[in-house]
């Protein structure tokens, strides 16, 4: 059965619903700043999950009046935003600590805090397994963005786990905050990698050097006669789609209808190559062809 992005949002948000409902109990029963970190933890999870939700469904939405090239754009704002959240989260959880291990703060009843925790850290590693495969199913940076916070929740709920558990072994109640804070930072390396992934296609970052390459290798394939070279071969990323443009120079005598012809040919081959993806071919005479060796670093050419 095929899973649609909504619906593997949807997971997301009921998981992290049910999350934070057990965290904030398990945080009032025992007084941990620890498990008080991981509730927040969720609850930023859960709007980075509501935020993946929406988006997912804009972003499907086809080319409009107002936005031509699509809506692919929307998943990566929402990983920003996601990005963002998690910092945002990170300083809260820091201060909150601090606070507590300036005043001093009595943790007690741990074994309900450690049983919540660990069902947390179990429920967060499935989910962002889950969600991972349909991020590479669907190409979805926005779901790949709530995998990598559930993911990193997964985590942090470990390191809080074996904190609680140290707290009732020693009787050591600065251990708590001390963890919280030590998740706060694990958070706060997080949410700097989904924003520096996010933003890249934000400003219109280039596809990966392989993916370039099977662009060239597809041209290769489908190169004809008439074709003496191309340059200025460059593509972008938007959410799950690539868009590529390059100039084509054809030999002197090829008819106009022949070249657009073989222009067709060459972007067929290219998006059948790469699969979800839109080729703007340039068609240029002979003479406009230059050496590969001198055209700008920020194109390809051959």
């Amino acid at each position: 059965m095929t899973i649609t992005k909504p619906a593997a949002a949807a997971v997301s948000i009921a998981s992290n619903a049910l999350l934070i409902a057990l965290k904030l109990a398990a945080a009032a029963i025992t007084g941990s700043v620890a498990i008080l970190s991981e509730a927040l933890h969720s609850g930023i999870d859960l709007i980075a999950s509501v935020v993946a939700f929406v988006s997912v469904r804009r972003a499907d939405e086809p080319p409009d009046a107002e936005h031509p090239y699509g809506h692919e754009k929307v998943e990566s704002v929402a990983a920003s935003t996601e990005g963002m959240l998690i910092l945002v989260g990170a300083g809260v959880i820091i201060y909150e600590a601090a606070h507590r291990l300036a005043i001093g703060a009595e943790v007690e009843s741990l074994g309900f805090g450690i049983a919540v925790i660990a069902f947390s850290a179990v429920a967060n590693g499935c989910v962002a397994l889950f969600l991972r495969g349909q991020a590479e199913r669907h190409s979805s940076p926005a779901l790949a963005g709530d995998s990598a916070h559930l993911g990193t929740d997964a985590l942090t709920s470990v390191g809080v786990l074996l904190g609680l558990i140290a707290v009732e072994a020693t009787g050591a109640e600065a251990i708590d905050s001390a963890v919280a804070i030590v998740v706060a930072v694990v958070i706060v390396i997080a949410g700097v990698r989904i924003l520096r992934r996010s933003t890249g296609a934000l400003v219109d970052v280039a596809p990966p050097p392989a993916e370039m390459d099977r662009i060239e290798e597809a041209i290769a394939r489908v190169r004809p006669p008439e074709m003496v070279g191309y340059h200025k071969l460059r593509a972008r990323v938007a959410g799950n789609r690539r868009y590529i443009d390059m100039h084509a120079q054809f030999r002197s005598g090829t008819s106009l209808e022949r070249a657009h012809s073989l222009a067709h040919q060459l972007r067929d081959a290219i998006e059948a190559e790469l699969g979800d993806a839109e080729v703007l071919i340039h068609v240029e005479p002979e003479s406009s062809r230059h050496d590969p060796e001198r055209m700008p670093k920020p194109y390809r050419a051959g």
